[in-house]
């Protein structure tokens, strides 16, 4: 059986997984995990490598054009994460749900300086 032809299987309430960025979107990913995980690990972890990408580009004499696009190429997801927080912490509630934004808004600068 070809694995990649098979049909995705159910969720434990019968539906089919969605992707993942129509999940984070669509706020079925809880604030938390978005926050936390895809947004402050996952998300400063590839900036940090695009960062270190571009300084080593640099290092090895690559254009300042070249550089910066490397440094530059998390910025879509970036905005992705940074929107998906806040579309989540709408339906969200509570007073962690009004800080996330915040949070959100502060990590995008950083993400995007360093």
């Amino acid at each position: 059986m070809d694995h990649l032809s098979a049909a995705p299987s159910p969720n434990e309430d019968g539906r089919a997984p969605v992707g993942f960025f129509r999940s984070r979107w669509r706020g079925e990913v809880a604030l938390g995990t978005l926050f936390w995980r895809d947004m402050a690990v996952v998300g400063t972890a590839i900036n940090l490598a695009t960062t270190l990408l571009a300084l080593a580009l640099l290092g090895l004499g690559f254009s300042l054009a070249v550089s910066l696009a490397a440094h530059l190429a998390p910025l879509p997801y970036n905005f992705f994460l940074f929107l998906a927080v806040w579309r989540t912490s709408d339906r969200a509630g509570g007073w962690v749900a009004q800080l996330a934004p915040l949070g959100a808004a502060a990590w995008l600068v950083v993400a995007t300086l360093i």
